[in-house]
């Protein structure tokens, strides 16, 4: 396919001439000879370099073969015309678009079957091209959102639910759509989101697979697809969200990634996106409706989320926002967290479980022993501070558990180096202080005596001034 040729010719009066007559040709049922004159016009038209003309006679084509309900000859030809030899992009370009534009009149009026020929023609046509790289797109994702539909309503014969959904996303990720020059930014966000939520609705579909007998693929589950939501998730830039306009996409990124966050209990990345969402003016603006919702979800799972540096101060950022003294319930929760007292879990239970166990968070089983968990770690956080060594029957007490649950969770603290213990099992004492080498209790020492030598020296400074003062008042 050659461009930027130098026109030899001008055949603007011999199309002007002929398009008519190839409608009249085809009208009285002579579909074929209409066709041949005007491929033999094009064929002229191409190789002297006219764009103009070929464009015209090519569409021409294609409307007579559409004109005449002939989808099978309308397929060959724009197959054929694609072939060309010096075809225009362009003219490539305008049949391909036009032939687009037939899609859903075709599918309504003729039926899936000859949609889906004209579809993977285009397919063909385009593949490759990177001129046709962003029609190619919009073609795929309408194919794709097909095997979806077959997906969610399986029709007799077709592919099983996961079979059909695992062809929609193949077809969609196969798209690199970060690297079209020719596609809008906003249209790029959309079919990256649109991978995203179709890798994440088979990845669901093959987590439920684990564990069944006959399921291929059942043990590893959707964690592959996982992956690649993360991997798309990368591929939006968020400054781009930020724009206004942009808002629908935002939420739709956001809760895209709030889903893959939950899946991995990654609850501190879930506050995170929720705490993102809820700053978007039009959502903090709604008190009532979206912005209490997400900010009662940041609430919840800051709470939720193991403790660290940055986990403790979001909790913080989060307890001193003036909009959470609005809520009271949720204040006082993360109050709670914030304050270095205990909590007793049934206290906490009974506060607080009939309003947390109606939500969606907490009436997961799974996330309201997480949150049990939390409080139990805090605790321990918190008579760590307050004690250097402590029986294990009231260590059990304190923390409302048996001996075996308060080991395991003192000792997986311990491992992540959030506390420091150690067990003594015969004497069934646990010690909060590591004992000190020689050498850390001499640079105790040193420490402690050249702080007692300051003060000697700031005292002794001191009585001087003083003694100075009482002479000079004694002279006077």
């Amino acid at each position: 396919m050659a461009e930027n040729r130098k026109q030899e010719k001008d055949y603007t009066k011999e199309v002007d001439e002929l398009i008519p007559e190839a409608q009249s040709l085809a009208q009285a049922g002579k579909l074929q000879e209409a066709l041949d004159k005007l491929l033999a016009l094009e064929k002229q038209s191409r190789n002297a370099s006219d764009s103009a003309s070929t464009i015209r006679l090519v569409k021409q084509v294609g409307e007579l073969c559409y004109a005449a309900r002939n989808y099978e000859l309308l397929n060959v030809t724009i197959n054929n015309l694609s072939k060309k030899h010096g075809q225009f992009k362009v003219a490539i370009q305008a049949i391909v678009e036009q032939a687009m534009g037939w899609l859903e009149e075709i599918r309504q009026r003729e039926g899936e079957g000859k949609w889906l020929e004209l579809v993977d023609t285009l397919r063909t046509v385009t593949e490759g091209k990177i001129f046709l790289e962003t029609p190619r797109a919009r073609v795929t994702l309408q194919l794709t959102l097909y095997h979806e539909a077959l997906a969610n309503s399986p029709k007799p014969g077709s592919p099983s639910q996961k079979e059909s959904l695992q062809t929609a996303s193949d077809l969609l990720s196969d798209l690199q759509v970060e690297t079209y020059s020719s596609m809008e930014r906003r249209e790029k966000t959309e079919f990256i989101l649109e991978q995203m939520r179709l890798l994440i609705a088979l990845a669901r579909l093959k987590d439920a697979e684990v564990g069944q007998e006959g399921k291929k693929d059942s043990i590893g589950g959707g964690e592959a697809e996982w992956i690649k939501v993360r991997v798309g998730g990368r591929k939006v830039n968020e400054s781009f969200l930020k724009e206004k306009e942009n808002e629908d996409l935002k939420f739709k990124y956001y809760d895209l990634m709030i889903q893959h966050a939950l899946k991995h209990k990654a609850y501190l990345d879930a506050a995170k996106y929720y705490h993102t969402v809820w700053e978007t003016p039009s959502v903090k603006e709604d008190v009532n409706g979206r912005g209490r919702e997400a900010l009662e979800h940041i609430v919840y799972y800051v709470v939720l989320a193991p403790h660290n540096n940055e986990q403790s101060d979001m909790l913080h950022r989060v307890f001193r926002e003036p909009d959470l003294e609005r809520l009271e319930l949720h204040y006082a929760l993360i109050k709670c967290f914030t304050t270095p007292e205990l909590m007793r879990w049934p206290g906490i239970e009974g506060v607080y479980g009939p309003h947390l166990r109606k939500t969606a968070v907490f009436s997961n089983d799974t996330l309201w022993e997480d949150l049990h968990t939390r409080v139990i770690e805090h605790n321990i956080r918190i008579i760590a501070q307050y004690y250097t060594r402590i029986t294990l029957s009231r260590l059990t007490s304190l923390l409302d558990l048996t001996q075996q649950q308060a080991e395991e969770t003192l000792c997986r603290l311990v491992v992540s180096g959030t506390v420091w213990a150690r067990i003594d099992r015969p004497t069934g004492i646990v010690n909060f202080r590591s004992s000190k080498s020689a050498e850390d209790v001499m640079n105790d020492w040193s420490s402690d005596m050249q702080r007692l030598l300051g003060l000697v020296e700031k005292t002794w400074m001191g009585v001087n001034a003083a003694q100075a003062a009482q002479a000079r008042a004694a002279k006077a």
